[in-house]
Order: structure tokens, then sequence, then C-alpha cells
């Protein structure tokens, strides 16, 4: 696998986002796992899902834009599929229980579901951006875009 880009600086940051996201839409576990890694080692987490909090937020602009329904219930359903298989169970309950409070607005419910561990919002959003992103994008295409809109397109 290659090099992960750490998290030593804005650029590092917005690499890591979008590696994240473009393993869920790979449905690669192993790279799932390397960012999440290289977010703790760098000690970046929460700067990764303060970037991912962007992501999340201009893809769901985009949804509405290109007259896309979602409605809360697919996004939960979606975010379930994203994560199955990748994560371990009790990361997987906690991810897609929080986001079912999240994408209603229960934010306080989310935020209890958690129980304080910054990776599930990490996860979750990784997962919703990935999601909602390929119901107008094609894989590449989104991982291009958010390149693109992030101003590091390679």
């Amino acid at each position: 696998m290659e090099d992960m880009p750490g998290t030593n600086d804005a650029d590092g940051v917005t690499q890591l986002a979008i590696s994240l996201v473009d393993a869920y839409v790979r449905k690669d576990r192993d790279a799932v796992g390397a960012a999440v890694a290289e977010a703790e080692r760098s000690g970046g987490i929460d700067d990764v899902t303060s970037e991912l909090k962007v992501y999340a937020s201009f893809l769901t602009r985009r949804v509405q834009e290109t007259g896309v329904v979602w409605k809360p219930a697919d996004s939960r359903e979606a975010v379930a599929r994203t994560v199955a298989d990748i994560l371990e169970p009790e990361l997987e309950f906690a991810v897609v229980t929080a986001w079912e409070a999240h994408s209603v607005g229960e934010h306080e419910a989310a935020e209890r579901f958690t129980r304080g561990d910054p990776l599930v919002f990490l996860h979750m959003l990784a997962a919703f951006c990935a999601a909602i992103g390929q119901a107008v994008y094609k894989p590449a295409e989104l991982i291009s875009t958010l390149r693109i809109a992030s101003g590091s397109a390679e």
C-alpha cells in the first residue's frame, strides 16, 4: 500500500480525508484501517473529521442541486451498507446507530451513541460521504470531485 498522507498540515488532512472516503467507496477494509491508523498516529482524528463534515455538506448540496431524492431513511440504509463488513461489529453498530440519530437531526442522541469515541464520527461521516457521493457521481468521479473541490487536485 502506498504511503498514507499525514495530518501535519492542511493538505495532509485533506488527503487523508479523501483517502478514507476513497477506501469506503472501494470497500477496501485494509485501506480504511490504514487511513484511520494514520489519523490516530498523527493525532489528526478531529481535523480529518472536520474535513469530512465539509465534504458531507458539499455532497449534500450537490445531491439537492441535481434533484436526486435523498431522504434520511436512504441515508441510514446507505451508511449501513457502506460500513457493513468493513468495521468490527461493535464499531459498525455504533456508527449505524449514531448516524440514524444524526440523520434525523437528533445530534445529542447521536453524541450519546458515540460514547465519546471520535472514531465513530470519523467513520460515519466518511461512510456518508462515500454513500451520498455515489448517488450523483461514479466512484472515480467522486474522488476527483473531492480533490478539485478541496483544492488538492493532482
